[in-house]
């Protein structure tokens, strides 16, 4: 029998999408080419980069803060090997989550590497070599996305490594140089300056986290420079000599200018991520793309060729797990006759440093170039009580609000835990809430969330503890 849906790609877009369509009564199967459903989040992206920083962030709290609050541990002592086979618990765990869930709703795994042959035809050819053609009334391409490479150097995962190699490093290397300064790259060398390496980064733009609100920006960037991290802003690396047993990295100003060596133990390439679409057939089958490579879709996440969908990481957008499992449940609802709809103004953002930095909404430059008029609150952390006694007092929130509505239009936080506060941020606004109506919301005592409440408070200039 035919499938109603075949999802190609279980990552938490696909297998999300999935399991939304069974649970509507559409027969669904997903095709999956790795030996482990979860995609690149679960196996060698989120989940193992979040256990490591995780880890990381305890071993040096051990070593640095303890002490402060009266408990003497000694110098904690590193078990690197033990501390990889944490993380691989943490992955095994997750993917089997996964694989529970598609047998839980009665869908049939495939596993092999797909290919459309034609509008509701996908070709699947196993590890082995068989082939086999199975037939369907929708398509969903929710293949993610691979490593962004740069010209003229080589990843290797041993010494130069993209995001991959990065979490699976047999020791610690003594210097890591960091290509990019966004997202992955803040995490990944946060990880292992935390463990002990001596951690530069090198930008292109001339700040870090590009695309962020600058306010983050500058903040950020302030306090990874007092952990120990350095920074070569509106800089390139041309070349990675790899010939001796140190790395000689070029380096030269994005301006243009003369060019120095810097010397490291490992590489780590970490520019961005690029839709990921290989073998799938889609110049055969006459899916258009964008010049980035990018699928192009409709409101309905329809491609141009009738029954075949996509979303994640392969359509235009945020490359982040959750928007891509929201996608997924839309587009399993809009299969089943259902209005499924992703609110895009009401997306969060996270990374996974220390602090951590989240951000949903608009930034306070995006707003000023649309000439949309706000008023801004903010507040520290270290007027925060709850902050102040548990030392993480580094960081601010920030709320942006419609000047004339005082609806909330962005939200900014750096501080421990902002990934979790960022969630009251998205909730306002996805149901067009005030910063008034913010301000007005009971907030328990002492909680780091009192911090939201008082620059929703802020946006009035009434803030009780500033």
């Amino acid at each position: 029998m035919p499938y109603d849906l075949i999802v190609i790609g279980t990552g938490p877009g696909g297998y999300v999408c999935a399991v939304r369509a069974a649970q509507l009564g559409l027969k669904t199967a997903v095709v999956e080419k790795r030996a482990t459903h979860g995609g690149t989040c679960l196996n060698i992206g989120c989940i193992p980069s979040k256990a490591m920083l995780h880890a990381s962030e305890l071993f040096d709290e051990a070593g640095h803060t303890f002490g402060k609050m009266g408990i003497g541990v000694g110098a904690p002592k590193l078990d690197l090997a033990a501390m990889m086979k944490f993380k691989d618990q943490g992955v095994d765990g997750n993917v089997k989550g996964v694989e529970f869930l598609l047998k839980k709703n009665k869908i049939d795994a495939i596993q092999g590497t797909a290919r459309i042959t034609a509008a509701g035809k996908v070709e699947v050819a196993a590890d082995g070599g068989k082939t086999e053609t199975l037939e369907t009334k929708a398509i969903v391409i929710a293949t993610g996305s691979d490593v962004a490479r740069l010209r003229g150097i080589d990843i290797d995962e041993k010494r130069v490594v993209s995001s991959t190699g990065a979490l699976e490093l047999a020791a610690v290397p003594r210097r890591l140089l960091v290509v990019g300064a966004g997202v992955i790259g803040l995490e990944l060398g946060s990880v292992w300056r935390r463990l002990g390496s001596q951690v530069t980064f090198v930008e292109f733009l001339d700040r870090v986290l590009p695309g962020m609100d600058a306010e983050v920006c500058r903040q950020t960037q302030r306090i990874m420079e007092k952990q120990g991290l350095k920074f070569r802003l509106k800089s390139k690396v041309t070349a990675v000599d790899t010939s001796g047993p140190v790395l000689k990295a070029t380096i030269e100003p994005a301006d243009g200018g003369a060019a120095e060596t810097i010397e490291a133990d490992v590489v780590l390439v970490a520019v961005g991520r690029v839709p990921y679409t290989e073998g799938l057939g889609l110049e055969g089958v006459g899916v258009k793309r964008d010049n980035r490579g990018r699928v192009i879709v409709d409101d309905h996440f329809q491609t141009n060729v009738p029954g075949i969908y996509a979303i994640g990481d392969v359509i235009p957008g945020l490359m982040l797990a959750h928007k891509a499992e929201d996608e997924g449940v839309a587009v399993a609802e809009i299969l089943a006759g259902q209005a499924g709809h992703v609110n895009y103004d009401a997306i969060p953002n996270v990374i996974y440093t220390y602090p951590e930095i989240a951000s949903v909404g608009k930034t306070e430059e995006e707003l000023k170039d649309a000439g949309v008029a706000v008023n801004v609150g903010k507040f520290p952390f270290t007027a925060n009580g709850r902050a102040k006694v548990n030392l993480t007092t580094d960081g601010f929130v920030k709320i942006i609000a419609d000047a004339k509505t005082d609806r909330v239009l962005g939200v900014h936080i750096v501080g421990a835990d902002a990934g979790t506060m960022i969630a009251e941020a998205a909730i306002a606004i996805e149901l067009g809430a005030s910063a008034e109506d913010i301000a007005r919301t009971c907030h328990a005592h002492p909680t780091l969330t009192e911090a939201v409440k008082e620059a929703a408070m802020a946006v009035d200039k009434r803030a009780i503890h500033m």
